[in-house]
């Protein structure tokens, strides 16, 4: 039997997965009506990834990486912008 956390991180990367997903097709789309249904139905996803995020990190299934500081943030920012 599965265990919740095992439960709540499948759904996340299914969910990861549908995000990627809805992506591409967006991208790929070009009948306007299809793209911006698609685009809300990301949206929704998006919204119900935050809340299943919040669920697994209020229960400790899930820690998320340590925030990086200003100086770290500054050094990427300097790197994507190519100077």
């Amino acid at each position: 039997m599965m265990q919740d956390k095992d439960m709540v991180n499948d759904a996340l990367d299914m969910v990861k997965s549908s995000l990627t997903t809805y992506s591409s097709v967006i991208t790929e789309c070009s009948n306007t009506q299809l793209r911006s249904t698609i685009q809300q139905i990301r949206d929704n996803c998006e919204k119900s990834q935050f809340e299943l995020y919040n669920l697994a990190h209020s229960k400790g299934y899930y820690m998320p990486a340590e925030m990086a500081d200003s100086q770290e943030i500054q050094m990427v920012r300097s790197q994507l912008s190519g100077q």
